[in-house]
């Protein structure tokens, strides 16, 4: 029998296509897309693979109200599944600053 994986977030998420500039610690800036949000973090995808745990620096737009907003945070890869050509990874935010709490939690309203 084959075994469903569950999503296990418990937080609303929401959609989001956006580029997104990853700098991990260690590592050069490189590019990645969005694929959703919440208020505690995001997932991406990625060319590559990241240990859970590394830490670094996400920085994207998000659209309000019609005028983009710049986002940026520190955050740790909370995980990392290849998928196709990429891999998907979940980030947490690492104490965010209010700004980007506020920007977030009215997107995903």
């Amino acid at each position: 029998m084959e075994k469903l994986l569950v999503d296990q977030r418990s937080v609303a998420r929401k959609i989001v296509r956006a580029k997104v500039v990853v700098v991990m610690d260690g590592m050069p800036p490189q590019q990645g897309r969005t694929i959703d949000l919440c208020a505690t973090g995001l997932s991406l995808t990625f060319d590559h693979k990241l240990a859970v745990g590394h830490m670094g620096q996400v920085t994207f737009e998000l659209f309000l109200d019609g005028k983009g907003q710049l986002v940026s945070s520190r955050a740790k890869v909370t995980y990392c599944i290849f998928s196709g050509d990429h891999f998907k990874i979940g980030y947490q935010f690492v104490n965010p600053d209010a700004a980007t709490t506020s920007i977030v939690n009215k997107f995903v309203r």
